[in-house]
């Protein structure tokens, strides 16, 4: 089998820049046996994951910010979402996803972890293929060229207390017996573009004894787990209410929570919390420009970096998908609650951005189950290559230049993009980016008609 080589003048591996070549052999980095093959660019680094995705609300970005007759928060939001998810059947999903992760793979994301609750058709009723709308999204990360995490959802009731879920929450649904069907159907078509893990929705959505029989089952073996937590002050108080207990501690108590873990958005967390996270091994989930959109609130970044903590980003909602903007938001959010520069940083003359980078990719590749996020041996050949022409990269060398990535200007300056091995984008144009775009746009016309 053959092998193609690349070289670059500054290759991203192992946290710091190196001069070397790259090798790829069957969609995988590989030794390079000496020879010195194309030059791809200047900077090239490795791809980011994203590691919390709900691609049907790219098509609602910007349909949510008139406010109500009340305050506008979280839970108002969410109607809004459920009221735009009522309409989107299997070709509807395919469609949006596949301009979504289009857009991902230009911004330099080359894996998505998708968090996928909307399983069924109006009022809860199963599609033939119970599995059609996990499989719309398989189509589109396929045709995007993106890899793909899919983490079908879990989600039972509508709060602590139990009850049913509400008319617009009917095609999230399944029993634990129906979930369990639908991970066994799944599973099995995992390959190395495509990883499947378990999502539990949230404590609020899993009754205790459903959350225990699945995590007791051989088909939670060796699979990610995903979970949205503590993300909003009233999703804490109704935990402590109902159970005795903030989210975050009471799944600690009550689970095994290690690597395999990504608790998505953990934003309202005590300083005990944050500690016992970061020695759990899990991964926090930060999703900063939809926490923001969203009011939220912010994660105690410094120190659960202090205290070892791993994490990564996502773009949950898609009101920004860009790696950048996370990073940069993620960072600036602490910079605003705390009047400090620099506060992932946490050594003396360490780069933020390469602080921030470094720290994603690691957290991202560990929450999508996937040897991926470096630029080694055995790892997907996933990479971006930034644009040395831009004037933006004018007169920075490697010392220099993630900062100016994450932090200078809105211009984009990835320029080209490989996952998998294959070229998707070159030049700053995915390979399919006019037929994605213009299935997108009859698709979200023919939504709003409706």
């Amino acid at each position: 089998m053959s092998q193609t080589h690349f070289t670059a003048d500054f290759l991203w591996a192992d946290g710091a820049w190196a001069e070397a070549g790259l090798a790829v052999r069957a969609g995988r980095f590989a030794a390079p046996n000496g020879d010195a093959g194309e030059r791809i660019g200047r900077f090239v680094l490795p791809g980011m994951p994203n590691l919390h995705s709900h691609a049907f609300q790219r098509a609602m970005a910007g349909l949510a910010e008139r406010r109500g007759p009340g305050e506008d928060s979280f839970w108002t939001w969410r109607e809004t979402m459920y009221a735009f998810a009522e309409a989107i059947d299997p070709d509807d999903l395919k469609a949006i996803a596949t301009q979504l992760y289009v857009e991902m793979v230009k911004a330099g994301y080359t894996q998505v972890c998708e968090f996928h609750y909307l399983h069924h058709g109006p009022g809860g009723t199963p599609y033939a293929d119970p599995a059609a709308m996990s499989l719309a999204l398989i189509e589109a990360a396929k045709d995007a060229g993106i890899g793909l995490t899919l983490l079908p959802v879990l989600y039972m009731t509508g709060g602590f207390d139990g009850r049913p879920l509400n008319e617009r929450q009917r095609r999230f649904r399944h029993d634990v017996g129906q979930y369990i069907t639908l991970l066994e159907r799944l599973v099995p078509m995992q390959h190395d573009m495509l990883k499947v893990g378990i999502a539990l929705h949230s404590l609020r959505a899993v009754p205790v004894g459903a959350m225990r029989a699945l995590l007791a089952t051989g088909v939670s073996k060796g699979l990610p787990i995903h979970i949205h937590i503590a993300e909003q002050i009233g999703e804490v108080q109704d935990c402590l209410a109902v159970r005795g207990a903030r989210p975050v501690e009471w799944l600690l108590d009550h689970a095994d929570v290690d690597q395999r873990w990504t608790l998505v958005h953990a934003t309202h967390l005590t300083g005990h919390e944050t500690k016992r996270i970061a020695a759990s091994g899990a991964v926090a989930g930060l999703c900063p420009t939809t926490e923001a959109n969203l009011g939220d609130g912010l994660f105690p970044l410094a120190d659960f970096i202090d205290a070892g903590g791993t994490l990564g980003i996502g773009s949950d909602s898609h009101i920004s998908v860009s790696p950048v903007e996370e990073l940069r938001w993620l960072e600036y959010g602490q910079r605003l609650v705390t009047r400090h520069r620099n506060v992932a940083s946490r050594k003396p003359e360490e780069s933020t951005g390469v602080a921030l980078w470094q720290r994603a990719l690691a957290g991202g590749a560990r929450a999508a189950g996937a040897d991926i996020g470096r630029l080694g041996q055995g790892a997907r050949a996933d990479l971006l290559v930034l644009d040395d022409r831009s004037p933006l990269l004018a007169a920075r060398d490697e010392a220099d230049v993630i900062d100016t990535f994450l932090f200078a200007g809105n211009t984009p300056l990835v320029r080209d993009v490989m996952v998998g091995g294959e070229w998707r984008v070159r030049g700053g144009a995915h390979v399919i980016e006019d037929r994605a775009a213009d299935m997108y746009r009859k698709t979200v016309e023919k939504l709003a008609a409706l």
